[in-house]
């Protein structure tokens, strides 16, 4: 959308009666625990995020420190084994999930011209269960039973062996359920019912594209998870055998109804950042998205594909021939519709007047390493060939290299390039690119070695190892401390631009477009009192 596409009203306009204590944020501590303004919430989730980002960040260098050198080092085995749990549970729900959620309160209502979230109520709480659910699945650790320690996973009969901290964590699980799927709730009746007169779907940019079609994912598959847990509750408290073979259950059927919510939770947790990545491109490109409609579609193909694929998490559990086949193809599938999306962006980006600012070099590095990890995805598509890959460190590589360079790398693309609306200040260039460089170097010394241990036949989840895996293994950790410490330059950048620095204009970047970059930077605190003149001219392309 041109900055002319929208009969815009000046900050005077959209601040006028803002003055009035009434129509402003409240002061003080209430004003955070009260508040139902999307930004304040969204400003939430993003800070409850970054801190979740330090303890799982945590959690990850005690397991490299001790995978520093083979031997029991520092931790022992059933610490260790809480702590690759702990540390998937926490990155996944804790940090990707929840920052994405802040990002589509801030920016969702922005980008169509409504003035706030559907139902703003609701938004509150769903935030706020979040940090309760997060005290009762950290305090496992320092319960005798120790925290859980089955792998994110949770796979019986390992993870019914837990002590009586078990419930606790089942628990927070159904509390992080509830608050994900209220979040869903939300943003879905917001982008169907506060959309302006002229924004239509095919109008409405990428990120709240994306943002829809995972909302959906998460209504339909988090209540699966919810039922699989709760099994596995009354399995361990109350006497059944849903998954104990000696009652006459099945513990393969846990993995089947995991990874029915497993696989649509990876691309929750990537189909976001594929709408930040499509917004940060044309800007700096100079061009307009490429292919916005395939775009669309592919994104929804990925979606519909994501629940007929789970199995092939399964492939050494000795299903059928033909469920391995069906399994197999359908998995190669997913790489067409994310193939296009590839395409599109080096397409938008081709012969386009490229800058390079932070946001986008965060954005080329995740399609540059985002490619390499979903090509070994592809490899682990391949029966013959994933039986002799799973369960080793390849596998960590390849999801690693998805979820840090791929939707790690789109939260600090997406914080670059809206920081300035959100603050009113411009952030350190030189510090961000220094951030993005060092960042790069490392997160590559870190999980490249991966791959060639996994290769090698190293297994995951292990506390020690044998001497031929050595070498690598002490690369990976150096490169994991190095990515890790140079995380706090994110911080103090971020800081930095909150208490001061140069002004940012309402456009912010020369040839952004978005109804966001029409009002004032900071974006005032009441956004779109007055709906928006969507023009009929083309809005995202």
């Amino acid at each position: 959308m041109s900055y002319n596409d929208v009969t815009h009203h000046s900050a005077d306009d959209h601040n006028h009666d803002h003055d009035h204590a009434e129509h402003g944020p409240a002061k003080g501590l209430m004003r955070w625990v009260t508040t139902t303004n999307h930004k304040d919430i969204g400003t939430l989730y993003l800070w409850f995020s970054l801190i979740m980002f330090f303890i799982g960040g945590a959690m990850a260098l005690v397991i490299r420190a001790e995978l520093f050198q083979p031997g029991i080092q520092i931790v022992d085995p059933m610490f260790f084994n809480s702590m690759t749990t702990m540390h998937a549970i926490v990155m996944i729900f804790g940090v990707v999930m929840p920052a994405f959620v802040g990002l589509a309160n801030w920016m969702i209502p922005m980008m169509i011209g409504a003035p706030d979230m559907a139902l703003p109520r609701l938004n509150n709480w769903s935030f706020w269960i979040m940090p309760f659910a997060f005290t009762i699945m950290l305090s496992t650790l320092f319960m005798d039973s120790g925290g859980p320690a089955g792998g994110w996973t949770l796979y019986p009969p390992l993870v019914l062996q837990m002590g009586d901290s078990f419930a606790y964590v089942i628990f927070a699980i159904h509390f992080l359920g509830i608050s994900s799927v209220m979040g869903s709730i939300n943003i879905v009746a917001t982008i169907f019912n506060m959309r302006p007169p002229g924004m239509t779907f095919m109008k409405m940019p990428m990120f709240v594209w994306t943002w829809l079609i995972t909302a959906y994912l998460l209504i339909a598959t988090i209540p699966v998870f919810a039922g699989a847990v709760t099994m596995l509750l009354t399995d361990r408290f109350f006497g059944t055998s849903f998954f104990s073979a000696a009652g006459g259950g099945d513990p393969v059927m846990f993995q089947h109804i995991f990874w029915f919510f497993g696989h649509p939770e990876v691309y929750i947790l990537i189909l976001p950042a594929f709408g930040i990545v499509s917004s940060i491109i044309p800007t700096f490109a100079r061009k307009p998205l490429f292919g916005y409609d395939s775009m669309v579609y592919a994104t929804a193909s990925i979606a519909f594909l994501s629940f007929i694929v789970w199995a092939h998490h399964m492939f050494t559990t000795g299903m059928p021939l033909a469920g391995e086949l069906f399994f197999m193809f359908s998995t190669m599938m997913i790489s067409v519709p994310t193939g296009v999306k590839v395409f599109n962006w080096v397409a938008t980006m081709w012969r386009g007047s490229m800058t390079f600012e932070t946001p986008m070099l965060f954005a080329i590095g995740f399609v540059i390493m985002f490619t390499v990890g979903g090509l070994s995805g592809l490899m682990l598509a391949i029966t013959p060939a994933d039986i002799q890959y799973h369960d080793t460190y390849f596998v960590v590589a390849h999801f690693h290299y998805v979820l840090v360079p791929g939707a790690i790398y789109s939260l600090m693309a997406a914080t670059y390039y809206w920081l300035p609306k959100w603050t009113g200040n411009m952030y350190d260039e030189k510090l961000g690119k220094m951030h993005f460089w060092i960042s790069t170097v490392f997160v590559n010394v870190l999980f490249f070695p991966m791959h060639f241990v996994g290769l090698a036949g190293m297994p995951r989840r292990i506390p020690d190892y044998s001497l031929q895996f050595a070498d690598w293994n002490m690369i990976a950790t150096i490169g994991a401390f190095g990515f890790g410490f140079s995380q706090l330059m994110f911080v103090y950048i971020i800081v930095k631009s909150i208490r001061g620095g140069e002004k940012a204009t309402s456009e912010v970047w020369e040839g952004a477009r978005g109804l966001e970059w029409t009002v004032a930077s900071p974006a005032p605190y009441h956004t779109f009192e007055t709906a928006p003149d969507i023009q009929p001219s083309t809005v995202t392309r």
